[in-house]
């Protein structure tokens, strides 16, 4: 699964948007004060995570898209 079946995925599960960011697909406007995430780090690695309070607190760091996409969905059904 990658970033963009994540998010139909989620849509399908009926999870609302401003529970969760995925980089470059679903990134909500306002920002929510609290909600997971996924992102690629800057050395190339996966991360998913919280965002509370303005700030970023990651979870885990996964080697692949995949591994990353399947933990959020985790995360969130």
């Amino acid at each position: 699964m990658d970033r963009r079946e994540l998010y139909a995925a989620l849509n399908e599960a009926g999870v609302a948007g401003g529970y969760y960011r995925i980089e470059g697909v679903h990134e909500p406007v306002p920002t929510p004060t609290d909600f997971l995430f996924l992102r690629r780090a800057p050395d190339g690695v996966w991360e998913t995570g919280a965002y509370e309070r303005g700030l970023y607190e990651v979870i885990a760091r996964h080697p692949g898209e995949q591994a990353a996409c399947a933990h959020l969905l985790h995360l969130l059904v």
